[in-house]
């Protein structure tokens, strides 16, 4: 597993948890054994951590005598007192009306689950709100707590010994944490889409430092009677990939528990790529994957999912005969648009028949094409300017997988650039079409992706043809007057074409989605080094080009 947190990374103090902006009164942290919406609440069982450290939890059954039930475990830092069916913005598709008051942040509803039979545990981690000892945000101090955990609520009089965990975001990305551990009692996890790679998804995107989301998520895990892991400093500090960043690795290979991974072409910026590398490299005999395009926490509530988690829940935590067993592998949604798509089940995931086809860019046109040109260069102002490549399709075309963009670049008047990359659809009108994107907006990007151009060193190890690894371990300034090549990782999606519409490349030298209401969690990047002017090259020598996967219909026969 991940490195014991070193002394060298920094924290800071917590801020008093009674403060917190957005919440319900902090209760004392006194116990208390009470019912309430019909269900037995324990609030603020101590658990004694091998330590001696004393950490926080709410667990709620079905009632005091009760006995033989799994437990779901709900590990977040987000305070197990911000329970409220009211926390989600009206924007995100989350009905009130799916969840019951007592529902934690991006958690499993106690009122459902213990209906049918579940006790669940809402625990504040190490040095979260009244827990005691320092926070750790990931890594293996945090794993290890929540394995010990597991190991405590799997010996309760009132447990049958088994462990499920579920939960979006934060509360997906410990399962990976801890189920590579292996504790015995862990019987099955459902990952609802959670980066898997620090560095590469949640920090820096291509090496270009993530300047929106991070600061505010690490505020908000700040709260605290003890000191905190102070994310946002540490991150700064750590612009290449070292001993911070491994410390944060999971050995994914490790987990051998059942697995229900949900993933989606939505969260491009934060979870979409991590949820499916974490489902490729998990060693979970019994795994399945689903793929959406919808906004994550509607998803996650909405009522047919939440039937799908009891089925596989019920399957390996109750023993009970469901229909898991004969679910497909791998189901995804193939999109047209925000709001229009088909589900299709798969036997694995990358799709094994995809054919990847190379669309060469030709600079001079702007545009992609079939065909390589004879060479020719495009400029932009590389602060201001974009560059815009399109292909126009003559017959449908569907686009599922990863896709890869090389360019042969230049930076005139900087030693380096950063690189903004779009996938976008078209119309027959070449009016854009949207998709839905973080959460909250229906008008985002087929696909995203970044780079930046001193980052380009790969890893040829882990690197394959249609997604570039790169190393992020040390920074190879452009030469001046010297084009460049570099692969640029577009992050996995689903899109179909149909004839008289296009596939359309933006290039530019920032955001290009910058929507963002007020205070909503969103991937900004405004600490850049672009001067002067971005220069592509393409066709002759310069071989830019986009692959693309594309997926042929399955034969009928």
């Amino acid at each position: 597993m991940a490195k014991e947190a070193s002394p060298e990374w920094a924290t800071r103090p917590g801020v008093d948890p009674a403060t917190a902006p957005n919440k319900p009164p902090l209760p004392p942290a006194d116990y208390l054994c009470f019912e309430e919406h019909g269900l037995l609440t324990e609030r603020n069982a101590v658990i004694r951590l091998s330590d001696g450290v004393h950490i926080y939890a709410d667990i709620h059954r079905p009632n005091r005598f009760v006995s033989d039930l799994p437990v779901l475990l709900a590990w977040g830092p987000y305070g197990k007192h911000g329970r409220s069916n009211q926390v989600f913005w009206p924007a995100s598709g989350v009905q009130p009306d799916w969840l019951s008051p007592l529902t934690p942040f991006e958690a499993p509803d106690p009122v459902f689950w213990c209906a049918r039979g579940y006790a669940v545990a809402v625990v504040d981690p190490r040095g979260a709100w009244l827990s005691e000892g320092v926070f750790h945000h990931n890594g293996d101090r945090e794993s290890r707590d929540c394995a010990e955990v597991i190991e405590w609520l799997a010996s309760q009089p009132w447990s049958n010994g088994k462990v499920g965990m579920t939960g979006v975001s934060y509360l997906a990305a410990i399962q990976y944490y801890v189920a590579a551990l292996q504790p015995q009692p862990l019987a099955a996890i459902n990952p609802w889409e959670a980066f898997s790679d620090w560095y590469r998804e949640f920090a820096y995107h291509g090496g270009i430092p993530e300047t929106g989301f991070i600061p505010r998520a690490s505020d908000n895990i700040r709260f605290s009677t003890g000191r905190t892991e102070d994310t946002w400093t540490n991150v700064q500090a750590h612009p290449l990939i070292d001993e911070f960043w491994r410390s944060k690795d999971i050995e994914l290979e490790n987990i051998t528990a059942p697995a229900f991974v949900v993933a989606s072409w939505s969260d491009h910026g934060l979870h979409s790529r991590g949820t499916l590398e974490a489902f490729k490299r998990i060693g979970s005999a019994q795994k399945w994957l689903e793929v959406h395009g919808r906004k994550k926490w509607a998803h996650y509530y909405a009522p047919e999912n939440r039937q799908k988690r009891q089925a596989f829940f019920d399957h390996f935590l109750k023993a009970e005969n469901t229909l898991v067993p004969a679910w497909p592998k791998v189901r995804l949604e193939i999109r047209k648009s925000a709001h229009e798509f088909e589900e299709r089940v798969e036997n694995e995931w990358p799709l094994a028949r995809a054919a990847y086809q190379k669309l060469w860019l030709d600079p001079e046109r702007q545009a992609l094409q079939l065909e390589q040109s004879a060479a020719s260069s495009f400029r932009y102002d590389a602060e201001t300017g974009r560059a815009v490549f399109d292909i126009r399709f003559d017959k449908k075309i569907e686009i599922t997988g990863h896709m890869k963009l090389k360019l042969w670049v230049e930076a005139d008047g900087a030693e380096d650039m950063d690189i903004f990359v779009a996938v976008q659809k078209l119309d027959a009108a070449k009016d854009h079409v949207g998709f839905m994107f973080y959460a909250f907006y229906d008008n985002g990007p087929a696909a995203l992706g970044w780079l930046r151009a001193s980052h380009r060193a790969l890893d040829e190890d882990r690197s394959t043809p249609e997604q570039p690894f790169h190393k992020h371990d040390r920074e190879e300034p452009l030469v001046p007057g010297e084009p460049t090549p570099v692969e640029i990782e577009i992050w996995p999606s689903s899109t179909v074409f149909t004839p008289g519409e296009t596939l359309r490349v933006v290039v530019q030298g920032s955001d290009i989605y910058k929507d963002s209401l007020p205070n909503l969690p969103f991937a900004r990047h405004e600490n850049l080094r672009n001067k002067g002017e971005h220069v592509i090259h393409g066709g002759g020598e310069y071989d830019s080009h986009l692959l693309v996967p594309v997926i042929p219909e399955r034969s009928l026969s």
